[in-house]
């Protein structure tokens, strides 16, 4: 009987392939449009599912990789190693793990509020009749099959859902970078490969628990940071753009470059490190600023000494001097040019108007959760503009070394927990005297094998009772300058009122001897 079977099919299959072959090349392509679309309409009336693609590659953009199907694909990640047969493996986080996806072809199951639905793995071939200039000529997709009976279910809910959650997991396994703005030539996007950017490993250790500060104050930054991570639905309540400026300032030393570090730790943040001298003008900035992600750090340190930020206006005679200086410069640069010498490098021309838009303006809503810091050693330095609420909506002062802060410290390079012998006699000098966290970290740590924490203590307060004296020194020495400031002002006025009443006395002689020869005149006159 199976012979009779296998008798009668083989002369059916013959004929189908006969038939599909004719219509592959005689049958018009105008009809077969018309005839495809009627199948597929036919079939959806029996068919219960339905189907979404998500291609890898994007059309727009240079063909980059779609953010909805890396959140996919890291999302089945979780699945796909229980289930799927044959997997493929990508490194993260600097090759210390591994991401598993399903290969191509390969199917996985997915449940979601009791609904089930396929994820199928695929790729459409390449059309090797064209000549394609990427290297990646065959178009990966997933597909997402489900009954039409959860199609709002599916579409409303389920889809947010995954890309949610696969852009969480991405941020949780991403290798953060740490950027720096490239310099330009003023040429548009001379940039290496087309970005404005160069990046590295964010690699810094600083955290939270490693800052020497007050516990209170720390904490306070750690929840201010924490309620902006969570805040995207309450910032487009309130009308505001989802970032938050800081403002770091107080002496050299006293760890606003770690606390930066420690913030991007904590969140799990990149970091961008924009050097405002290299930016050419107000334009440029906002191109680096479109070119930033969300979830990051845009840092200004010592913002004072980067541009011409202090306040101070320019007046009419200083823009005049400047334009005339212009003039000279351009003169200078012409003749400079024919005698075939080098002309120096324009200065940047961003202006305060700039970087006030760059802060707060229309454009700075792109990307979403970003943080804006700026550091300084003299806030007083900074136009009032830049640094009010708003703009910079929270003032870090960063100062000297405290006790608490010292206890920090002590626990994290010599492993002093709770208290020590010298601990009293530190903390005395510590309110007697100012010294930075850098200098008290040095003085903490280790310079041999042979040295334990009585001897690194011991050194710190030798360094605190010498900074004490040098202290008292410099306050003695500027109060004599100030008197002898002081005393020779008083010369000078002395002086001064001397040289005046001796002008005045002459004067009066003068006017004296005047009088006299004008009399004797008089009387000659007469006789």
């Amino acid at each position: 009987m199976m012979q009779d079977v296998w008798t009668q099919l083989g002369p059916t299959i013959a004929a189908i392939m006969f038939t599909w072959t004719m219509y592959q090349n005689y049958f018009p392509h105008e009809l077969r449009g018309h005839i495809r679309r009627y199948t597929d309409k036919l079939v959806s009336y029996f068919y219960p599912y339905m189907h979404i693609i998500f291609y890898e590659l994007e059309t727009e953009g240079w063909f980059e990789r779609s953010k909805a199907y890396v959140a996919i694909e890291r999302y089945l990640s979780k699945n796909s190693s229980t289930q799927a047969k044959r997997l493929k493996a990508n490194a993260v986080k600097d090759g210390q793990s591994l991401v598993l996806t399903m290969d191509d072809h390969e199917e996985i199951t997915d449940e979601y509020k009791g609904e089930k639905v396929w994820w199928i793995s695929s790729k459409k071939p390449a059309n090797r009749q064209t000549i394609s200039l990427y290297k990646e000529d065959e178009k990966r997709y997933f597909k997402l099959k489900f009954h039409k009976k959860n199609r709002d279910l599916i579409t409303n809910t389920y889809l947010k859902y995954v890309l949610d959650e696969g852009k969480a997991i991405s941020v949780k396994e991403r290798l953060r970078k740490l950027y720096t703005n490239n310099k330009g030539d003023g040429g548009g996007y001379r940039y290496r490969g087309g970005r404005m950017w160069s990046g590295v490993v964010f690699e810094h250790p600083s955290t939270f628990d490693t800052l020497a500060m007050d516990p209170n104050k720390k904490q306070e930054i750690i929840d201010d940071l924490e309620t902006f991570s969570k805040s995207k639905d309450y910032y487009a309540k309130i009308g505001k753009a989802w970032k938050r400026g800081y403002l770091l300032y107080g002496p050299p030393g006293t760890g606003k470059s770690s606390m930066i570090a420690a913030m991007a730790n904590f969140l799990k943040y990149d970091v961008y490190d924009l050097e405002l001298t290299s930016v050419k003008d107000n334009t440029e900035l906002r191109k680096l600023l479109i070119d930033t992600t969300g979830k990051s750090i845009i840092v200004i340190e010592d913002i004072d000494c980067s541009l011409d930020l202090t306040g101070q206006r320019e007046t009419k005679k200083k823009k005049k001097e400047e334009e005339d200086k212009g003039k000279n410069e351009k003169d200078a640069v012409k003749e400079k040019i024919k005698k075939g010498g080098e002309v120096k490098e324009k200065q940047s021309e961003v202006t305060l108007s700039g970087l006030l838009n760059f802060i707060d303006g229309l454009w700075s809503a792109i990307g979403g959760e970003r943080l804006i810091v700026f550091t300084t050693n003299y806030v007083e330095k900074l136009d009032p503009a830049l640094i009010r609420r708003g703009r910079m909506d929270k003032h870090i002062v960063l100062s000297y070394c405290c006790f608490e802060s010292f206890r920090v410290l002590a626990h994290n390079y010599l492993d002093v927990v709770e208290s020590h012998v010298h601990f009293p006699e530190i903390r005395r000098l510590l309110e007697e005297t100012n010294m930075t966290p850098a200098d008290i970290a040095e003085n903490l740590m280790p310079k041999s094998s042979k040295e334990n924490a009585d001897t690194c203590l011991e050194r710190l307060i030798k360094a605190l009772e010498t900074a004490k004296e040098e202290a008292k020194l410099k306050a003695e020495e500027e109060e004599r300058a100030k008197a002898a400031e002081k005393e020779k002002e008083e010369k000078d006025r002395e002086e001064k009122k001397e040289v005046t009443a001796t002008e005045e006395a002459k004067n009066a002689d003068g006017v004296n001897e005047k009088d006299n020869g004008v009399k004797e005149n008089g009387d000659a006159s007469k006789d």
